[in-house]
């Protein structure tokens, strides 16, 4: 029998999870400038450690991966160490977390990684990219030779060593988005005549060889994918999804990974249908609550529950997680929720619209509303 309650135990590889709802990884710029995890990233991931799951956010495995300012990274010393702080607070808290290995690809600037970016094919963003000078646009990336995606590959998998020398119980590969694997499997991002161009067979190639040299370095239950079938963030345009993605579930499940994270998801969709049915393992969606329009009333928990209706084992929240560290609690009991401020505070660095959202019991008027 299909399973909808939200505040049962859940499972991902050998990790039990206290409840279903999974805090999706948000970007929010508040590492120090080296990628450093910062104080303020300690604080906001342990107010939320009441989660089945943290995914943290988006994090580079290499210096050339980097996005935007003040992302967190995960290939250096410091880097290590301050993700450390921040684990060990989580679990002290009660919380498990893992990490999301995030590479940019095009999406990046010399301004703000001190390289040219990288990605299959020497196609730029078509819109600009934030700097720590302004909008910029976007500059044409190079085009990885076979040494380097070879490299990058190594880079993915002692990034993961990293993540769990930080105290991750494991990571998630960002495969969406139109970051670097996404751009790998999409045919306007991705014109390459060799092995990893041209045929779906070696377009995802490149996320399954990711994908296996992670699960030699750490194991499979401790290795997670991220897909968006269909998104079209970052300029990325798909013109096969329907035979795309049912081609990379299937030749990923043999791996045996500890998840597959699903964006946007929609169980009416046969697409979605057909990616159950193809995973053996557990799946995580993401419910497509709109982006740029208030969230619904209930923070999104009626999507989630229809969501694990239709055969999700795990239900994973972004802006609902942002604004109520309590999610979890006031959801249980029908508490209402606080309002996401306004989207420009998420990015601007500082504790505001980050760590000021206020838990029921620092809340007087929201804790008598439920008493």
């Amino acid at each position: 029998m299909t399973n909808t309650d939200l505040f049962s135990t859940g499972r991902i590889g050998a990790l039990e999870l206290p409840n279903r709802l999974v805090m999706a990884p948000l970007t929010r710029n508040r590492a120090d400038a080296d990628g450093t995890p910062s104080a303020l990233m300690r604080t906001h991931y342990t107010q939320r450690a009441g989660a089945g799951l943290i995914i943290a956010e988006g994090t580079t495995p290499n210096p050339v991966g980097q996005t935007y300012p003040n992302i967190p990274g995960i290939h250096s010393d410091s880097q290590i160490a301050g993700w450390r702080r921040v684990t060990d607070s989580v679990r002290d808290a009660g919380g498990r977390m893992f990490l999301q290995l995030q590479h940019g690809g095009r999406v990046g600037h010399p301004d703000n990684s001190g390289l040219v970016p990288v990605a299959p094919s020497a196609i730029a963003l078509p819109e600009g990219i934030h700097t720590p000078s302004g909008h910029q646009e976007a500059v044409t990336p190079r085009a990885l030779s076979q040494n380097e995606i070879d490299s990058t590959i190594a880079d993915f998998a002692q990034a993961a060593r990293n993540a769990v020398a930080a105290g991750f119980e494991g990571v998630e590969i960002h495969s969406a988005n139109g970051h670097l694997l996404h751009q790998f499997l999409a045919g306007n991002t991705n014109h390459r005549t060799d092995a990893y161009g041209g045929s779906i067979a070696n377009r995802i190639r490149f996320t399954l060889e990711v994908v296996d040299a992670v699960i030699a370095a750490i194991g499979a239950d401790r290795v997670g994918i991220r897909i968006a079938p269909g998104v079209t963030t970052n300029g990325i345009a798909e013109d096969d999804t329907d035979e795309l993605y049912p081609a990379l579930v299937t030749a990923l499940a043999p791996s045996h990974p500890a998840y597959l994270h699903v964006v946007f998801a929609d169980p009416e969709t046969a697409l979605f249908q057909q990616i159950r049915q193809l995973w053996p393992h557990t799946l995580i969606a993401n419910p497509n609550l709109g982006w740029g329009v208030p969230l619904p009333a209930d923070g999104g928990k009626a999507a989630a529950e229809t969501l694990l209706a239709a055969g999700a084992d795990l239900v994973s929240l972004g802006r609902a997680f942002l604004a109520n560290p309590d999610l979890v609690d006031r959801l249980r009991i029908g508490a209402p929720l606080n309002p996401v401020r306004d989207t420009p505070l998420m990015y601007v660095g500082g504790p505001q619209g980050y760590n000021d959202y206020p838990t029921l019991d620092t809340d007087p008027a929201r804790s008598a509303a439920v008493a």
